[in-house]
């Protein structure tokens, strides 16, 4: 059973955020329709169960830090990590919570949602034709919830991933206090960022140019914000910046 945190107006249409714990996965989900919301549910608990089957039968992909190839009979989950992991080169777990939501989000859409985004851990898949903001979380640095994006229908359908070295939830090997990634799927945007935070070390301004060049290189990153210390590094085609308390709804807003 999902809990309904909030229902907001907007014209006609009722917007409903509801969020979810399926085991390890914390979802949040944005829409006007509930049928959407009750598919793109279905689908994270299918496509874990499915997940959970191929690792037992493959614990290699679990945990490999590098890309590894999907048996010829995986399913969709699967093939997804595996595509996104080796564009970023890295493990295929990288972009677990990336894939999920992507496979989410196209069960909303198929539903004919107009407001979609699934937050999976961090990192979101949306669609919508409302405007979204989304507030950037950096941990220790001056900068952490001082500005963020808004996230316009022109831009969607997009992928949005955040990997930093200050948490605990996931591996990392750099010391970004937050690299948060656009892309054209969230399973590439969670990998990248993986990828990212992994290389940006010492001296912050040498580290975070090393971090955009190599966010450059990557087959479906859009754009890329790097936050080290009290620096800040932005590359690439980034939905609108805004600063706190200037533009934010806080109704709408996400914090990665």
């Amino acid at each position: 059973m999902h809990v309904l945190l909030k229902q907001l107006k907007y014209g006609d249409k009722i917007l409903k955020i509801v969020r979810k714990i399926i085991e390890e996965t914390d979802v949040l989900i944005k829409s006007d329709s509930e049928k959407a919301i009750k598919k793109a549910l279905k689908s994270i608990e299918e496509n874990r169960r499915l997940l959970k089957i191929y690792l037992r039968n493959h614990p290699l992909f679990f945990y490999s830090l590098t890309p590894i190839p999907a048996a010829s009979n995986a399913p969709e989950i699967i093939k997804r990590m595996v595509e996104a992991s080796s564009k970023a080169y890295v493990g295929p777990m990288a972009s677990v919570a990336g894939a999920l939501a992507d496979l989410a989000l196209e069960e909303m859409i198929k539903e004919g949602a107009e407001i979609a985004l699934i937050e999976n851990g961090g990192e979101i898949a949306v669609n919508s034709k409302i405007d979204i903001n989304i507030g950037v979380y950096a941990f220790n640095s001056l900068l952490s919830k001082r500005f963020g994006f808004k996230i316009s229908q022109g831009d969607c359908p997009l992928g949005i991933g955040t990997s930093s070295s200050k948490s605990i939830r996931a591996l990392s090997f750099g010391e970004a206090d937050a690299v948060t990634v656009i892309a054209e799927n969230a399973a590439i945007a969670d990998a990248s960022a993986t990828a990212i935070c992994n290389i940006v070390k010492g001296d912050p301004k040498k580290a975070i140019q090393q971090g955009l060049n190599l966010a450059k290189k990557i087959d479906g990153v859009k754009g890329a914000i790097i936050v080290k210390g009290n620096y800040v590094g932005l590359w690439g085609k980034i939905p609108k910046l805004l600063w706190i308390n200037k533009g934010f709804s806080s109704s709408l807003m996400l914090k990665l």
